[in-house]
């Protein structure tokens, strides 16, 4: 069999470079000169579809260039990483509008979808802000909507995403120092989103944020997300899931580095806010709490006023994480129900200690039930009244919390019942000894207290609590009593 002729692979090459380049938004007539208004010549090349290639060069638009797919076909915006958008007007620089309308479900696509709209892409681009309303890329009515290797900067928003959208995938992207958020899901009606890899700060609305809408299906993994509060702004969180005006859920959140700024009002590495009654005091299923469902697993969480806060939030795992300089608490839960924590780290380490003396840290539950804790390492709370606190909770199951070296008590039960505490460690071995109890039980009722090991004396109000089997071993590791 003879050999396939070089010449021949020449040609294909060649074919290939034209192909790729048939919609060159310079043979469109753009100049990519940085003062030439772009605007109609790339929306030229996107009218006719296909790859819509960016050279080298800096491409000034004045308004939104949209892309209707169902007029277009397929588009996909290329560059190599050496194309800057200036965006000069108000609004999004580059607006996907598809026609999808159904869940992601096989049955409920239109032929069109398939046919003239799937996969919208954004690779390799650079969008820089010039307006004080711009915006990078905002999608509606999508079918498998994807970013990579996008930069946006200095605009409004770097990604919005509104109405409807379905399997959507953000990957490898810089979303940095822009005035509003970096990724906002902003009242839309989606499932299915993947945010992978990405370099998310220094957005002064937010960094992920989910606000209303019904929104299922979020994974945030392996990102580098920080910053994203700005000291003036409204609070919000480096990653902020609100069902206060919809429904979020079924979000995972791991393997990040989510941290900064403290001086952001009401800051939080992650918060949620759900929907709901006390569900401490409301026992029926149709008026607790049902937001949620979201695991945030192996991430790495420090430097604001709140690592994770919960508000009205059902069915949250936290396991694997490491905490540090919570300023006002590690994690905060109020008003939520079936939350798992397990083995976390939340420990001050000297290495940062000069940067956060005035960071305490800690545990607080308010007016929760049926939640679990389990496994935690908790070390170096200060000023607080105790290191880990429930306050008017209900049927918690409390085991094998290491609870280390922090001020005031260690753990505290104010007004909760139906609780179990078993197989606790509670010592402050520093050199001032510590006067607080390192257990308090204040009101409530049917708790059971038992085979924990403290340092100190236990208090637990009459009627409050069965004690049995405690047992206090002085600082010198002498025996002390038991069950007091």
């Amino acid at each position: 069999m003879s050999a396939f002729p070089f010449s021949a692979f020449l040609l294909m090459a060649v074919a290939f470079s034209a192909a790729s380049h048939a919609a060159d938004v310079i043979s469109a007539g753009a100049k990519g000169d940085g003062s030439t208004d772009d605007t109609a010549a790339i929306q030229r090349a996107v009218n006719a579809g296909s790859t819509v290639h960016f050279p080298a060069g800096r491409y000034r638009l004045t308004r939104t260039v949209t892309i209707a797919l169902e007029q277009t076909g397929f588009v996909a915006l290329t560059a190599d990483g050496t194309a800057r958008i200036i965006m000069a007007g108000a609004g999004p620089a580059f607006e996907f509008v598809g026609t999808h309308g159904g869940s992601a479900a096989p049955e409920q696509f239109k032929p069109n979808v398939w046919e003239r709209q799937r996969t919208p892409r954004v690779d390799g681009l650079e969008i820089v802000g010039a307006h004080p309303e711009a915006d990078g890329v905002a999608a509606k009515g999508t079918m498998q909507f994807t970013l990579t290797n996008l930069v946006v900067r200095e605009a409004r928003h770097a990604v919005r995403l509104y109405d409807r959208n379905r399997n959507v995938m953000i990957s490898d992207c810089h979303l940095y120092h822009n005035r509003g958020i970096g990724i906002f899901l902003d009242a839309v009606n989606q499932h299915q989103t993947n945010i992978t890899g990405s370099h998310i700060s220094y957005n002064a609305g937010g960094g992920v944020v989910v606000r209303g809408g019904n929104v299922r299906n979020i994974h945030i993994g392996n990102c580098d997300i920080e910053s994203n509060m700005a000291a003036g702004a409204p609070a919000t969180a480096n990653v902020l899931l609100d069902s206060t005006g919809g429904s979020v859920g079924e979000v995972a959140i791991t393997g990040c580095t989510i941290q900064h700024t403290v001086n952001g009002p009401d800051s939080a590495n992650i918060r949620v806010l759900g929907r709901g009654t006390n569900p401490a005091t409301a026992r029926a299923a149709a008026t607790t709490t049902q937001e949620g469902h979201v695991t945030i697993t192996g991430n790495v969480l420090s430097d604001v006023q709140v690592n994770i806060h919960l508000q009205h939030a059902r069915g949250v795992t936290i396991t694997g994480n490491t905490f540090w300089m919570g300023f006002q608490h590690d994690i905060l839960v109020e008003d939520s129900s079936h939350v798992v924590v397990g083995p976390n780290n939340l420990d001050r380490n000297p290495r940062y200690d000069s940067q956060a003396r005035t960071s305490r840290g800690g545990v607080l539950f308010r007016r929760s039930g049926d939640c679990t804790l389990t496994g935690l390492h908790i070390s170096g709370v200060h000023g607080q009244p105790a290191a880990v606190q429930l306050e008017e909770c209900a049927r918690f199951n409390l085991s094998g919390l290491s609870i280390l070296d922090s001020d005031g008590v260690g753990l505290a039960l104010k007004n909760t019942s139906l609780t179990r505490v078993g197989g606790c460690v509670i010592r402050d071995d520093r050199a001032e000894p510590n006067r607080a109890a390192a257990l308090l039980v204040s009101g409530g009722a049917g708790n059971h207290i038992s085979g924990n090991v403290l340092d100190r004396r236990a208090e637990i109000a009459a009627g409050a609590a069965i004690a049995r089997d405690n047992d206090v071993v002085s600082r010198a590791g002498g025996a002390g009593a038991t069950n007091r």
